[in-house]
């Protein structure tokens, strides 16, 4: 019996899908902006009612709502427009878990335009930014990255806290590397009362971080520490140092440096605890995370998505004696634990 195989057959498809792909980031961005989603979460769904809540033409409303449509965010019953569950749980602003602050960061011309000249890149291997790219000095991009990715970092702060803190009773120290938001930190400050936080960013970048903490009620243990992570003096010593989506922005070299003066601030049972996008070895699964490699190619000058053996290399090349990788359910992200002992 001959036994069959699946064959693929070959199709254009994907490759128009992908020249094409522009007009979903913004049809996306667009409908955000016109708070489309909002108003389809109010019950509002027929064209002519969207068109008077977004102030918008109803041409426009109906082409755009019936490719969000066809792109699966939105869902079309009749002539009436609906949330998928996907839209009404991370787009519709009335959300706990809305995401739709992160358009205005990801949608920055820092973020898009290198990828207009991405054959340059790839010819140089590093960004078309001036200087080192998105880390340049008091980059003003990291402060909109606090104010409007904060919604997507918040899942992740209690699964790294309780990571960072296990073990640790009693008053613990902590250090936060480009703090931005300050979440992470806070998270911390907030499982354990007696943790004091150190927050390092640039200036206008902490701004936001201490109003955070303020408004989760741990000011009065948030400290911070203004400057460029590689200049400043740290202090301590620290019983843990977070290093949240850092580490990637910077070659092989650079990290272990940061991850030197990190291991000399730390007690002797301190940790490093590093959130990034940790691809298998090759380095083409899992999709998020490998793909969030070209993120660095476009924007940095130097900057990848390692795997888990180089983070292993780099943290034991700083002076820690192990580390560990803790993925993260439900997430693209994986923390990865740097320990002196």
């Amino acid at each position: 019996m001959q036994q069959q195989t699946n064959v693929i057959e070959p199709s254009p498809e994907v490759i128009f899908d992908t020249l094409l792909a522009y007009q979903r980031t913004a049809a996306l961005a667009a409908a955000i902006e016109l708070n489309l989603f909002r108003a389809i979460g109010e019950g509002l769904g027929d064209v002519p009612s969207l068109a008077r809540r977004c102030e918008a033409s109803e041409r426009g409303i109906r082409i755009l709502c019936d490719y969000l449509v066809v792109i699966g965010l939105l869902a079309k019953t009749g002539d009436r427009y609906v949330h998928t569950p996907t839209s009404a749980l991370f787009l519709d602003p009335r959300s706990p878990a809305s995401i739709a602050t992160t358009a205005r960061f990801l949608g920055r011309s820092e973020i898009q335009d290198p990828f207009r000249r991405l054959a340059e890149i790839v010819r140089t291997g590093r960004t078309v930014l001036e200087g080192a790219g998105t880390v340049e000095p008091e980059n003003p991009v990291w402060v909109e990255f606090a104010h409007s990715m904060a919604p997507m970092m918040a899942p992740l702060a209690a699964p790294l806290a309780q990571i960072a803190l296990a073990g640790l009773d009693g008053p613990v120290r902590v250090l936060d590397i480009a703090a931005g938001h300050g979440l992470f930190g806070i998270e911390v400050a907030k499982q354990n009362p007696a943790a004091q936080i150190v927050a390092v960013d640039w200036a206008p970048v902490l701004a936001v971080a201490s109003e955070n903490a303020s408004r989760a009620g741990v000011a009065d243990r948030y400290r911070t520490l203004p400057g460029s992570a590689f200049d400043v003096d740290f202090g301590g010593p620290y019983d843990i140092v977070l290093l949240t989506n850092f580490l990637h922005h910077f070659d092989h070299t650079t990290c272990i440096a940061l991850l030197t003066k990190v291991r000399e601030a730390l007690t002797d049972v301190g940790r490093a605890a590093a959130l990034e996008f940790v691809p298998n070895e090759d380095r083409v699964s899992p999709p998020i995370a490998a793909a969030f490699a070209m993120t660095m190619l476009g924007t940095t000058a130097a900057g990848d998505a390692y795997t888990r053996r180089e983070y292993d290399e780099m943290y034991r090349a700083a002076g820690f004696r192990r580390s560990a990788a803790h993925p993260i359910p439900n997430a693209p992200q994986t923390i990865v634990t740097g320990h002196v002992t």
